[in-house]
């Protein structure tokens, strides 16, 4: 197996309502998809939303499940002012802060948001290096 992940799907409650957090609130580029499924083009992968029912049908699980599904999504970004922004922004678009943009433990700058079916995101500052695709450098 090579080490990438193509694309993100995230199960959905109401798929109308988390095309729109995501399109118009965080501004992600949305691409021609079905209506049942809506494609997002991110920065070296896709990130898809599809029913919560139908993504568990698909995968022969159960849809059923609350609390911490064990995995964040994670946005690295330039700058602490970034990181306020980027916070700012989801939470203005109808996500819930989790925790507030702060110092942590690793040395970096971080917060948390939850989308609306509560898709745990952080939003990070790396000082020490660069998290994401290309060569850049923090």
């Amino acid at each position: 197996m090579k080490p990438r992940i193509s694309m993100i799907t995230l199960g959905v409650s109401d798929l109308e309502s988390s095309i729109k957090f995501y399109q118009e609130g965080l501004g992600f580029p949305r691409k021609e998809s079905p209506p049942e499924v809506a494609f997002f083009t991110l920065d070296g992968c896709w990130l898809g939303l599809y029913s919560r029912k139908s993504l568990a049908e698909d995968a022969t699980v159960s849809p059923e499940g609350s609390g911490f599904a064990g995995f964040t999504l994670s946005h690295n970004v330039e700058s602490e002012a970034e990181v306020n922004q980027t916070i700012e922004q989801a939470v203005s678009a109808g996500a819930t802060l989790v925790k507030p943009p702060q110092k942590v433990f690793w040395g970096g700058y971080s917060g948390y948001f939850k989308d609306p079916d509560g898709y745990l995101w952080e939003v990070a500052y790396n000082p020490h290096f660069w998290v994401g695709p290309g060569d850049k450098i923090a």
